[in-house]
């Protein structure tokens, strides 16, 4: 990538950003046992790489020098076996933090004072990967559980089995729910809760996803007694 064609505008730099991150995230996060398997300790100097498209890449590190851009961590799959998996995972999500930033203030360096300002002050909205990972962003308790509340932002249901539609008016309830949602994480993609977004609750782990990024939509949902996330499906299908 030459830097005649990298993002340019602190708009641009802040969605390469976004990108490369969501592809870590689902890595550490929805990917991970895969992510896991393939640092295999035995091969050489390994890097997790984030691309624009979203997608993840665990491969060897760039042979030109200097790169085209910053590099991540090398050799993240040595210490692979000599560390508790969650410490381990941990670890590369710090690095990988550490990562996404270069790359941005790299991409950034024609940036003035008040841009720079503004594209940290953007980055440093969202949730780091290293708090994705070790779930240290606090997440909220799900909304209404004892009484089988299934998703956010479009519709829930009821104890009778009932859906009722969630008012998208400015009403006091509904501010109050967004406000005490506001810090729910995507277990997917790690983006914050959105109350214009479709959301369900996966009933095993508590954990909320974006419907869009487990597949599920309002429709889906509504047919849904018992919903288990990718992850927790994959689990119970191992026992």
């Amino acid at each position: 990538m030459e830097m005649a064609s990298s993002p340019r505008t602190v708009e641009e730099i802040f969605k390469d950003y976004c990108s490369r991150r969501a592809g870590v995230v689902r890595a550490l996060t929805y990917d991970v046992d895969e992510f896991y398997g393939l640092c295999d300790p035995d091969k050489e100097n390994l890097c997790l790489y984030g691309h624009p498209n979203e997608s993840w890449e665990v491969t060897l590190p760039a042979e030109e020098v200097p790169p085209e851009l910053p590099e991540p961590a090398l050799g993240i799959n040595f210490a692979r076996d000599g560390m508790n998996r969650k410490d381990w995972l941990s670890l590369v999500a710090v690095h990988t933090d550490s990562w996404l930033l270069s790359v941005a203030f790299y991409l950034g360096a024609r940036l003035n004072r008040n841009e720079r300002k503004r594209l940290f002050s953007m980055i440093n909205d969202l949730p780091t990967v290293f708090e994705v990972v070790t779930e240290r962003k606090p997440i909220k308790d799900k909304p209404s559980v004892d009484s089988g509340s299934k998703s956010r932002g479009s519709t829930k249901r009821s104890s009778d089995g009932q859906v009722k539609t969630v008012p998208k008016l400015a009403d006091e309830s509904y501010e109050d729910e967004e406000d005490e949602h506001s810090e729910t994480l995507c277990g997917s993609c790690g983006g914050n809760y959105n109350a214009d977004e479709f959301w369900i609750g996966c009933d095993i782990c508590e954990r909320w996803f974006h419907g869009k990024c487990v597949k599920i939509t309002p429709a889906k949902a509504e047919n849904i007694k018992q919903y288990k996330c990718p992850s927790c499906s994959m689990k119970r299908g191992r026992q």
